[in-house]
C-alpha cells in the first residue's frame, strides 16, 4: 500500500512539474515568440545560423525562404501587417539531444490580425538552422 502511494506520488509530481523543466532550446524558442510579438526585427534576424531557412506555409507570406536579406523582409512584412501584437502560447514541446533540439509551439499572435500557428523550430549550437511557420486558421487554441 505504502509503495503504491509512493509511486503515485512521484507520478503526480512528475507530470505537474513537467511544464516547469523546460529545456534550452525550448527557452529559445518562447523567446521567439516574445520578440516576434514585440516586432523586434534585430533579435529575429539575429537568431538565424547562416545557411538558415524558413518556411512560410500560408497566407500573404507563403514560401520558403533560405537568404538572409529574404528571411529579414518577410518578418519586415509581417510585422507591418500586424503592428502591435500580444502572443499566447497555447502548446510547447520540445526534443533535444546533444546534436540539436527541435520545438513545436502552437501559437496565436494577435495584433491587426489573428494568426494562429504551428510553429517548429530547429536548433543546433544554439543558432535557428531550419524553421516551418505553418498559418493554421482552424486551430482551436
Amino acid at each position: 500500500m505504502r509503495l503504491s502511494i509512493l509511486a503515485a506520488t512521484l507520478a503526480l509530481v512528475t507530470a505537474s512539474g513537467s511544464a516547469a523543466l523546460a529545456g534550452p532550446t525550448e527557452d529559445l524558442a518562447k523567446s521567439r515568440v516574445d520578440a516576434i510579438a514585440g516586432g523586434d526585427l534585430a533579435t529575429v534576424t539575429a537568431a538565424y545560423g547562416p545557411a538558415a531557412t524558413l518556411h512560410w506555409v500560408g497566407g500573404p507570406l507563403d514560401g520558403t525562404y533560405s537568404q538572409p536579406g529574404k528571411i529579414k523582409e518577410v518578418w519586415s512584412k509581417f510585422f507591418a501587417a500586424q503592428g502591435a501584437q500580444k502572443a499566447t502560447i497555447a502548446t510547447a514541446a520540445e526534443a533535444a539531444n546533444p546534436k540539436g533540439g527541435t520545438v513545436t509551439v502552437e501559437a496565436t499572435f494577435a495584433g491587426k490580425n489573428t494568426v494562429k500557428v504551428r510553429y517548429v523550430l530547429l536548433y543546433r549550437d544554439g543558432k535557428l538552422v531550419d524553421e516551418i511557420w505553418q498559418v493554421n486558421p482552424a486551430a482551436t487554441y
